[in-house]
């Protein structure tokens, strides 16, 4: 077995060069996948720009209900019209998105702590493979903490989800977790996303960072970028747009849109950005104009 005696680091990303295994499909390295697994990520991912808008709103699992997050019931239908794929927990989802959306579905299907615990890394798979079938899943998510206490048994989960999904063509999101005490460096990100990518899923969910286009150029199935704590909404709008020009297939975003003052103005120019090709500056103003 390899060891890391005398390894060196990686240099050679060939950022600007595309994948070469696409085979005329619009997702990053899904070409062999099976024509279910294709459909639904063909759900999640928008055929014509190749992009996603996953609105998150699975933060309950482990911190109830915060702000902005109080009444799904009523935050739901005011967004839900502008996003790719609705990211959520199975109660959230059964109880507070009406079937008639007909939105793709990333179902959290990980967990294991609250907040009222100071270690989050625990978590397991907590969802059946039958339940994500009977909720017509496009793709299960699953956190996984690299270089934390709980690696082994959060990679285990994520292995146990990619094994139950490629049997009946579901994807597996694999979530990228960055705990208090874990570095949020290019050099952890290469690792983490390219293990969770090795490891068979087939969506990453990673954060941004400096380099980030190598980070992306080594990770051969496509990333999402999460949203992360709320900023302004300028500086949210640069994160996308710095996320898709670095090569990112998208972005999950929760508490930048939902706690912004004007969420579904928000969601609208975050749109403009993954998937029209709108800068930072230019969908800033396009939000400013819906505003004011």
């Amino acid at each position: 077995m390899a060891d890391n005696v005398g390894n060196k680091d990686a240099k050679s990303f060939s950022e600007n060069i595309p994948f070469s295994n696409n085979g005329g499909y619009h997702v990053k390295g899904a070409s062999n996948y099976d024509w279910g697994m294709k459909d639904r990520l063909s759900r999640i991912f928008n055929p014509k720009s190749g992009n996603t808008v996953m609105l998150a709103f699975d933060h309950g699992y482990f911190m109830g209900p915060t702000s902005g997050l109080e009444r799904l019931d009523l935050l739901i239908p005011e967004l839900a019209e502008y996003a790719d794929c609705l990211m959520g927990t199975r109660g959230a989802i059964r109880s507070s998105v009406p079937t008639t959306y007909n939105k793709a579905i990333a179902l959290r299907a990980s967990s294991g702590s609250s907040v009222l615990q100071d270690d989050l890394s625990h978590e397991s798979m907590v969802v059946d493979i039958d339940d994500s079938i009977k909720m017509n899943a496009s793709a299960i998510a699953i956190q996984t903490f690299i270089g934390a206490d709980g690696q082994k048994e959060t990679i285990e989960a994520l292995n146990k989800a990619v094994n139950l999904g490629s049997k009946y063509s579901i994807p597996t999101m694999g979530v990228v977790a960055v705990g208090k005490e874990m570095e949020r460096t290019n050099k952890f990100f290469l690792l983490a996303t390219r293990m969770l990518a090795e490891f068979g899923v087939q969506i990453v969910k990673t954060y941004y960072c400096d380099e980030f286009e190598k980070v992306a150029s080594a990770c051969p199935v496509p990333l999402v970028v999460a949203g992360g704590k709320k900023v302004p909404e300028k500086d949210a709008l640069t994160l996308a747009y710095k996320s898709i020009q670095g090569g990112a297939a998208g972005v999950d975003m929760g508490r930048n849109i939902f706690q912004s003052k004007y969420p579904r103005e928000m969601i609208q120019a975050v749109n403009k950005v993954v998937h029209e090709g709108y800068s930072d500056t230019e969908a800033y103003e396009f939000f400013e104009n819906m505003v004011n």
